[in-house]
């Protein structure tokens, strides 16, 4: 067993406190010390450099959903997430070494204990490590493998400012779309879509008049493609101005999650089934564990693409753990364009 010493005695994290009632604020969470975890055979011990704050972390917060890959947290679970680290500890000479850098799902702690299979080994494929938390390998396997987009097709994003959104109109338009078009509640955000993020138009949301209303001015001869991760009413409104034939990948489901009177476990929306018929619409769930091959894919034209400057990872850095649960707070109102990753 090989270590980088000395080590420090304790590691903070962050752990649930308290179930809120509406969506979760600072309150709701503990910043806690704990002794550094020591690795059994097989393990790597990682000191995090940065995590992702997601704000599916809602759902989970709220009990989790039956049959999705992370269980639901209870008061005195340590939250997770997308994390990347430098390996400190590390035994056996076919895992990681004493400092390469790993990605792996055990964010909201300085130090992660992370068993064999749990991680991936990063090279230089990407300039910087913290790229390695983009949701661009979500969004090109829903764009690919979801949806099958087609040069020349038309394409809506719905949250297209969030860590999803801000890389699917980017890699839409690489992709050859004819048309790009986004959603946001945000007119700061909606300029920065159209002249950095790859969208040609986007739908603001607010109470003069609906997205449906917005959308058939924004697509005035229908969608092919819809990358949801909204749902609720701006599902409703993308079945609305389908095309034959569209393809919906449905990512995400903020409209429930974030919701200040749920759970954050449902989204329920009323849609005209019979559109879907008439319009052989294809609705198809696919979530960020789906395709691995196309995690690969991506991550091999992201590297070129970021050196060259045509596609960007817009994301916000927070520093320090002791801002991590106000940031979390601040994603979950749609305060940042982007992914926000909390750097240590």
């Amino acid at each position: 067993m090989t270590a980088v010493l000395p080590l420090p005695r304790t590691s903070r994290e962050v752990q649930l406190a308290a179930v809120p009632g509406g969506l979760p604020r600072p309150e709701h969470f503990r910043l806690v010390r704990k002794p550094v975890p020591r690795p059994g055979e097989g393990d790597v011990l990682v000191r995090n450099r940065y995590f992702q704050v997601f704000p599916a972390l809602r759902t989970v917060i709220g009990g989790g959903v039956e049959g999705a890959p992370f269980p639901g947290l209870l008061p005195g679970d340590t939250l997770f997430g997308a994390a990347v680290g430098e390996v400190v500890e590390a035994g056996g000479a076919d895992g990681p070494q004493v400092g390469e850098l790993v990605s792996h799902w055990l964010g909201w702690r300085e130090f992660a204990v992370v068993p064999a299979g749990g991680y991936t080994r990063l090279d230089d494929t990407l300039p910087d490590p913290v790229a390695h938390l983009s949701q661009g390998p979500l969004a090109y396997a829903a764009l690919t493998r979801g949806a099958e987009l087609r040069p020349g097709e038309t394409v809506f994003v719905s949250g297209g400012a969030g860590a999803v959104g801000s890389m699917a109109g980017q890699i839409a338009r690489l992709l050859g779309a004819g048309r790009v078009i986004g959603s946001t509640g945000s007119p700061a955000k909606a300029e920065r879509m159209t002249s950095d993020l790859g969208y040609d138009a986007v739908v603001l949301r607010d109470d003069a008049r609906s997205t449906a209303a917005r959308l058939a001015e924004a697509a005035p001869d229908g969608i092919d493609v819809l990358i949801d991760m909204v749902g609720g009413e701006q599902l409703r409104a993308a079945i609305g101005v389908a095309r034959p034939g569209a393809r919906f990948a449905l990512v995400g489901a903020l409209s429930g999650q974030l919701s200040e009177r749920g759970s954050g476990t449902t989204a329920p929306v009323e849609i005209d089934s019979f559109q879907l018929v008439v319009k052989r619409i294809t609705l198809r769930g696919i979530s960020g564990l789906d395709h691995p091959e196309a995690h690969a894919e991506w991550n091999r034209r992201f590297g070129p693409l970021l050196r060259s400057g045509e596609i960007t990872f817009p994301h916000v850095r927070i520093a320090g753990m002791d801002r991590a649960a106000q940031a979390l707070h601040e994603v979950m109102v749609g305060q940042h364009l982007g992914a926000v990753v909390v750097e240590l």
